[in-house]
């Protein structure tokens, strides 16, 4: 008997976070599973930069999005 694995949901979804233009917002996601975490804006994937750090450790994921401005809401 073979079944598929389960995949990797949300313990802890997205909360709302509030900052000032230019300054840096910390978003942090947990799941039921290590799994790898894709981050998006809209249907545009974002890649490591200087405006966006991204951080996973097991079952926990963190964006760090610096220099904020009215675009990033």
């Amino acid at each position: 008997l073979c079944l598929p694995a389960l995949p990797a949901l949300f313990k802890e979804e997205l909360r709302d976070e509030e900052a000032k233009e230019g300054e840096a917002v910390t978003l942090h996601c947990e799941l039921t599973k290590p799994a790898p975490v894709e981050w998006r804006k809209g249907h545009t994937a974002l890649k490591p930069s200087e405006k966006y750090k991204m951080r996973q450790k097991d079952v926990t994921a963190e964006l760090v999005i610096h220099s904020l401005t009215q675009s990033d809401a």
